[in-house]
């Protein structure tokens, strides 16, 4: 259907308002401090009904959209920060944000637009505001460092399509201005270490990489805040995750060996919590969480999450389970396994380890308390106990049908 010349001039007027690419500057604040700032461009993909087709427009935010300050918030003890960008008559983006303590993320990416509007949506059979909200955002950092992606980078959210390019990004700031340091997203990696191409040579593709052997044995801890160890952990540790390669235009299932000398330990202990975390060169965060029953005095493993930012990645890589049951043991001692052991987490990874010993309460020196072993230990122990028994019974029948025999054949020889 043909457009009126003044519709389609206002159409083009708005998308000459909205269509403008540079950074929009977003910042929240409490008081006179800021808690989030964005720099960002955000372009939207928006499929909509009329009375006889599906329209499908693109629209981008402009520089006058502003912060939603009756919805915008640096968040509370029992809220989550909010950044809400608001254009347009009823648009507006939100983004929620949550922290571990080492690591910040967006926990729920939010779109919302005015099907009322015509100049954006003609002749739309409904009038509705519709919200669409994604909660798998693979957009996260470590925490006093910004988020960086220049990069395009699109996110499905309920239908629609919401790309980010030339993006820098902090929440939980401890200042009113970005930090110098960043964590770079991965298509940002890609582009600043891809290796130039000349005309006319050809192009090898390197060959997957050789399984790693078994993982380093590296010392962890964590301290409280009067600087005493509250927890300790000796392990090494191999991640197994399936992702979509970028260099094999496939999933791969990849084995990679977290390296002591490049991670760093934090975390924290509760009365009946405590958590580590481990970061390795600000593109692998692996958060450890520990769980103890006051009532039967017994803690073990409760939680594995896993934040990975690998070159080979086409997005960020993040797993999580906060209802496992591993590494069982009783508080004031420590739990001991020297098997390799394989801790399921999600469908998409497992975690190995090797040579684990691990205390995260009731910890009074920096040595490990009295260790109760795991199973497959104890099996292995056993083991060549029944061997060494068997052996032993076989001995003694030997040495019985031979003093037997022995006694048998002096029976034969009686003086006449």
């Amino acid at each position: 259907m043909k457009l009126s010349p003044a519709l389609a001039a206002l159409i083009i007027a708005w998308f000459a308002v909205l269509g403008r690419i540079q950074a929009v500057t977003l910042e929240v604040k409490e008081g006179n401090s800021t808690c989030i700032k964005a720099q960002l461009s955000a372009s939207f993909s928006i499929s909509y009904n009329t009375s006889n087709s599906t329209r499908n427009v693109q629209v981008s935010l402009p520089d006058s959209a502003t912060v939603d300050a009756g919805s915008s918030s640096c968040g509370t003890a029992s809220s989550s920060p909010w950044l809400v960008a608001a254009f347009g008559p009823g648009h507006a983006l939100g983004l929620s944000f949550s922290t571990n303590g080492s690591l910040y993320s967006v926990a729920n990416l939010t779109l919302q637009y005015n099907l009322s509007d015509s100049s954006v949506f003609p002749e739309a059979n409904s009038s509705d505001v519709v919200t669409v909200v994604s909660s798998s955002v693979g957009i996260w950092a470590t925490i006093n460092t910004t988020y960086r992606c220049v990069s395009p980078s699109p996110f499905g959210v309920g239908g629609t399509t919401v790309t980010f390019s030339n993006m820098r990004l902090e929440a939980y700031m401890p200042g009113n201005d970005l930090s110098p340091t960043e964590s770079v997203c991965v298509a940002d990696q890609a582009s600043t270490t891809a290796p130039p191409t000349t005309a006319g040579t050809t192009t090898t593709v390197a060959p997957a990489p050789t399984p790693p052997g078994t993982p380093e044995r590296g010392m962890y801890s964590v301290n409280n805040s009067n600087g005493t160890v509250c927890l300790l952990a000796q392990m090494g540790l191999q991640l197994n995750v399936s992702h979509f390669s970028l260099s094999q235009n496939k999933t791969v299932q990849e084995l990679v060996n977290l390296a002591p000398n490049l991670t760093n330990s934090s975390g924290s202990c509760e009365a009946s919590s405590a958590t580590l975390v481990l970061t390795q060169e600000r593109t692998t965060t692996l958060n450890f969480t520990f769980t103890l029953n006051s009532t039967s005095n017994k803690y073990h493993l409760s939680g594995i999450t896993l934040l990975a930012n690998w070159s080979d990645m086409t997005a960020p890589f993040s797993a999580s389970n906060t209802s496992l049951n591993y590494l069982r043991s009783t508080a004031g001692r420590s739990y001991m396994c020297n098997a390799e052991q394989t801790l399921f987490v999600v469908p998409a990874f497992s975690l190995n380890t090797f040579k684990l010993q691990v205390q995260p309460f009731e910890v009074t020196t920096r040595q490990f308390a009295t260790a109760e072993e795991c199973q497959m230990d104890q099996d292995q122990m056993l083991i060549p106990i029944i061997v060494g028994a068997a052996l032993a019974g076989l001995v003694l029948i030997v040495l019985i049908a031979y003093l037997i025999g022995r006694k048998r054949s002096h029976a034969g020889y009686q003086t006449i």
